[in-house]
């Protein structure tokens, strides 16, 4: 039975001229921007691999965000996987097959197996088994390898970043004929960094693409599911669309939403999303979050929500109500740097924001009576 989580857009024609756009430059790679959980992933996986498969090429994807304290040595082991994968089969069957063999009785009536086959050793050094696993890779597939890097601007959050990246750009243009590449960001002020700073490593090697978020079809399919589970019930597509911009086109939460409504059997969708905020998990979650830093930090969120520049001197006033913050404009960068490693606060060409709308909106709100912290 279909529910609202198997509803998923597929774009092959996006994967397409990606891949088109990375065979008519050979070397430089494709840089995906686009704020996190509105489908980058699932468009490398289901998208973009499948039709790199169809071209020839051995997809392997490595997400850095998940190894930020080693990214590179989350992409050797990405490409050792694919590797392992290549040269020893998984099943049982598949490995007595290449396993070679060592002697062979009267009759062929006893066997006597080697070892099953193992990787040659590969340089200790990071960069040089990069480099050393993108061509063995290549050439055990007799192919192109796609390297698919998720959250890239972490190679720039490591101490020895400006070597790390360094390192990774000699290596896809050097194998350029082995290896084709693409990186997914969430942060526009970490891609600007890797990408854009004179004198960087990266600068102007990759392509920058702002990564599409879904549109109406996937909005119409969740519309449709909907009135097929309450007949005589609609959405209004004005209304989908509006709300979908609302928690900053995220899909999965975007379903959360619609499955909300429709066990309450309602079509608003404005008072779906209200719900949904309301509701005792989310409110639990961002609890959580805040109570991980700080009453000054707290506060900063706050003001940030609330659209108020971090640094003025009216934000300086506000967060001076905080019992003990005596706050500087000094002490405001530094908060900003911490939330901005947590995650939880970016900088993009309009300043700097709260990554989760619905979360920017809960702060708004809670914050509206003035700084009465930590929130609760």
């Amino acid at each position: 039975m279909t529910t609202f989580d198997d509803i998923e857009v597929r774009r092959p024609g996006i994967a397409q001229a990606y891949l088109a756009l990375l065979a008519a430059q050979p070397g430089r790679p494709l840089a995906l921007f686009a704020p996190r959980r509105v489908g980058k992933t699932f468009f490398l996986d289901h998208d973009l691999a499948p039709k790199a498969k169809e071209a020839g090429m051995l997809p392997v994807y490595a997400d850095l965000w998940l190894h930020k304290s080693a990214p590179l040595e989350a992409v050797n082991h990405a490409l050792e996987e694919a590797l392992d994968d290549l040269r020893v089969p998984r099943s049982h069957l598949g490995k007595l097959a290449k396993t070679p063999v060592k002697k062979i009785g009267a009759l062929g009536a006893s066997l006597d197996l080697g070892d099953e086959p193992q990787r040659r050793p590969l340089p200790e050094s990071a960069a040089l088994r990069l480099d050393a696993l993108v061509t063995r890779l290549a050439r055990q597939h007799k192919g192109q390898v796609l390297l698919m890097l998720d959250e890239v601007q972490t190679l720039g959050e490591v101490p020895d970043g400006v070597s790390l990246i360094a390192s990774l750009r000699a290596v896809l243009h050097k194998r350029r004929e082995d290896v084709a590449a693409v990186f997914t960001g969430s942060s526009q002020e970490g891609l600007a960094r890797l990408m854009t700073t004179a004198g960087a490593p990266m600068y102007q090697f990759a392509q920058i693409i702002d990564f599409p978020f879904l549109g109406d079809e996937f909005l119409r399919l969740l519309a449709a599911h909907f009135s097929k589970v309450h007949p005589g019930k609609t959405l209004e597509m004005v209304e989908l669309r509006d709300g979908f911009q609302r928690i900053g086109f995220k899909p999965a939460l975007m379903r959360d939403v619609v499955k909300a409504m429709s066990a309450e059997g309602i079509t608003d969708v404005a008072r779906g999303i209200d719900n949904y905020m309301a509701s005792g998990h989310q409110v639990a979650i961002w609890r959580a979050l805040l109570n991980s830093v700080d009453a000054f930090d707290q506060g900063v969120l706050v003001v940030v929500a609330k659209g108020q520049p971090p640094l003025s001197q009216a934000t300086l006033e506000t967060l001076a109500t905080i019992p003990g913050s005596k706050p500087t404009i000094s002490k405001v960068r530094s908060s900003i740097e911490k939330l901005k490693r947590n995650g939880l606060l970016s900088k993009n060409a309009g300043g700097t924001t709260i990554d989760d709308p619905l979360f920017a909106e809960f702060l708004s709100k809670k914050g509206s009576m003035g700084l009465a912290l930590p929130i609760a």
